[in-house]
């Protein structure tokens, strides 16, 4: 299983999601692997600190930019599961993953400057089912307003996803402090227990993704 978190824009929790699936993952006896194919580095940088912290379960973590095919290709004999974070432009790295991944979600925000980029996702889609036509595509609603008042821009949202042949899980996160907490400790919010509800939305996330796929 190759999970490929990407999209054309920035800021929509692509790092964070890509950390908490590998923590998720790996706590059902999965032997995961992180590849951050992000210049930032925000998820080798969560790794360094989840190291330093010293009492939570290891997740290896390998960094590679360009094209990433035969990385990947080369790292799937080694490990059962491999995320991958490609960050959030449209890159050689996200192009080429797209091409072997067997996952791809792509995280939107339910704000206008993320939605315009569908008809870009659109496209990348496109191109990645005509090579890779097992790739399974999603769309997910993250940092979502908790107001009740706000459903409707989730529903908007996700209507929008759908109108360019992108489905969108039911599944969202919504904007909570513990999901930033939790990446400087390097640590998941499945691990912090400061949030259940947080948590419940990950493993929401996770179950709708893969069902009862058997990790170990």
């Amino acid at each position: 299983m190759i999970l490929l978190l990407g999209g054309e824009k920035g800021g929509s929790g692509k790092s964070c999601l890509a950390q908490n699936l590998a923590v998720w993952i790996k706590a059902r006896g999965g032997d995961v692997l992180l590849l951050d194919a992000d210049p930032q580095g925000t998820t080798a940088d969560w790794a360094a600190e989840r190291n330093d912290q010293g009492d939570l379960p290891p997740i290896p973590v390998v960094q590679a930019h360009g094209n990433i095919r035969q990385t990947l290709l080369d790292l799937r004999d080694r490990y059962r599961q491999i995320v991958v974070d490609a960050g959030g432009a449209d890159s050689e790295a996200l192009r080429s993953a797209m091409t072997v991944a067997t996952h791809m979600l792509i995280p939107f925000r339910p704000k206008r400057r993320d939605l315009k980029t569908l008809p870009k996702v659109e496209n990348l889609a496109r191109l990645a089912i005509a090579v890779n036509p097992d790739l399974t595509i999603r769309a997910v609603i993250t940092q979502c307003p908790a107001l009740p008042s706000q459903v409707q821009r989730i529903l908007d949202a996700k209507d929008a996803c759908r109108s360019f042949d992108i489905i969108p899980l039911n599944a969202i996160t919504t904007a909570r402090n513990v999901y930033d907490d939790a990446d400087e400790d390097g640590c998941s919010v499945l691990e912090s227990g400061s949030d259940p509800r947080a948590k419940e939305e990950i493993e929401s996330l996770a179950t709708e993704l893969w069902g009862t796929t058997k990790w170990a």
